[in-house]
């Protein structure tokens, strides 16, 4: 059963990385109405766009994004 995204982002975080990805999965911790559910792009990029001020650019969003598809694959 493939992960759903928010599963796949908890596993990247490190809260002594000053890595992006693990910076937005330390944020999206904290994010209560995160779609935690979701596997779906378009879902979860809308929802960062509207509520993601946490995440300075979507470009994180995409490099984890890419990262969670290539651990999908």
């Amino acid at each position: 059963m493939r992960q759903t995204f928010y599963q796949y982002l908890m596993t990247q975080r490190d809260f002594n990385s000053l890595d992006e990805v693990a910076q937005f999965a330390n944020n999206a911790f904290y994010d209560q109405s995160f779609p935690k559910q979701s596997k779906s792009y378009d879902e979860v990029s809308q929802y960062l766009e509207l509520n993601g001020s946490y995440l300075p650019s979507m470009t994180i969003f995409d490099e984890a994004w890419m990262k969670y598809l290539n651990k999908m694959a």
